[in-house]
């Protein structure tokens, strides 16, 4: 499960049939110091609106560029999804064509004859393991259980039949995943420069997916070696997260002194403990130069870049943390060693 950030004004954004239809956008439209209203001749001024708004229009921003990753994204699939469902449709024309039978007689030899029928212990076992999930009793779903796993059985044995056609057949796929641009000069980074391969994880201290997260990546790192290099980006979900910026910027603030991974993992082991106080007190426990942290933690260049951060993964269509992109391919619900395993061989063979 991820968390994902809504708001209302992005909603409007969306949904609006007509420009007046979301007040905040009249403001494009005028010019930034012009009058909107006046108070006992005190002057209201766009400025001075947007500046008390600024938040709320970022939030809206945001959730532009959002929008817009997103429906690259859905239409690459559709796209890719439609792409091999012809290669399959093609592959078993030509094989029944070759064997001298139809269609539907080569499906029932190479595929539904071997799909087995779920076994009472195969239903229980699924029952058992999914039980509060179902929340009925097992005899009203025993049938629906039993018809899963057989769909379960007969697409992983049609895909193993295809994947061999695909093979006797020289299927080349020339169909390219859609990239986003992430990776970013000057960030945290953990490999050579020169690996092919470049995982950039947007993230946020106070998330316990991420911690986690960060704990598979780990492992990645070590399987791969320098093959494999880890950007880390800033992903602060301050509306839920009230010390994630905080923690973002101790972050960076311990990057300058050249410590960023050690408080990465204090700040990730503690991640409950973020205030003020438990910050400063890991920027003791690393030794770092207290005086010059401190300062590091007010100043504007460390908040333009937790901006610089969110607002590219934004542009990437990251809805929540943690928001991983391999070689710019967005591994959406994809967090699992393996299925990141899976998506980097993919790219070392490319």
């Amino acid at each position: 499960m991820k968390f994902i950030v809504r708001t209302a004004v992005a909603l409007c954004l969306i949904f609006a049939t007509a420009p007046l239809t979301c007040p905040s956008l009249q403001g494009q439209e005028r010019k930034a110091s012009g009058k909107l209203a006046s108070v006992d001749g005190f002057v209201i001024t766009e400025s001075q609106v947007r500046a008390k708004s600024a938040e709320d229009l970022d939030s809206l921003e945001l959730e532009k560029l959002r929008t817009k990753a997103k429906h690259a994204r859905n239409e690459n699939e559709i796209l890719e999804r439609t792409l091999n469902r012809l290669i399959r449709e093609r592959l078993l024309k030509i094989e029944a064509a070759r064997r001298g039978v139809t269609e539907e007689e080569l499906v029932a030899k190479e595929i539904l004859q071997h799909v087995q029928e779920p076994t009472e212990k195969d239903i229980d076992d699924f029952y058992e393991g999914n039980k509060e999930g179902i929340g009925r009793a097992k005899s009203q779903v025993a049938p629906l259980i039993a018809r899963y796993l057989k769909e379960q059985r007969e697409n992983l044995v049609r895909g193993a039949f295809l994947e061999k056609l695909e093979k006797e057949h020289r299927v080349v796929r020339s169909f390219k995943p859609i990239r986003f641009e992430v990776n970013a000069p000057g960030r945290p980074s953990r490999g050579p420069a020169s690996a092919p391969v470049v995982l950039v994880v947007f993230s946020d201290f106070q998330c316990p997916y991420c911690r986690d997260f960060s704990m598979t990546l780990s492992d990645i790192l070590d399987q791969y070696g320098s093959k494999v290099r880890l950007v880390f980006r800033q992903y602060p979900l301050t509306q839920i997260h009230p010390d994630a910026q905080r923690a973002a910027e101790a972050s960076l603030c311990a990057a300058a002194q050249n410590r960023f991974w050690e408080m990465h993992d204090l700040l990730f082991a503690g991640a409950d403990k973020l205030k003020d106080e438990d910050i400063k007190s890991r920027a003791k426990d690393l030794s770092l130069k207290i005086d010059t942290f401190n300062t590091c933690m007010i100043s504007k260049r460390i908040q333009t870049l937790i901006r610089e951060d969110i607002r590219a993964g934004a542009a990437a269509g990251a809805e929540g943390t943690p928001a991983l992109y391999v070689n710019g391919r967005y591994l959406e619900d994809s967090h699992t060693f393996e299925e990141i395993s899976a998506v980097i061989e993919e790219e070392l063979h490319r």
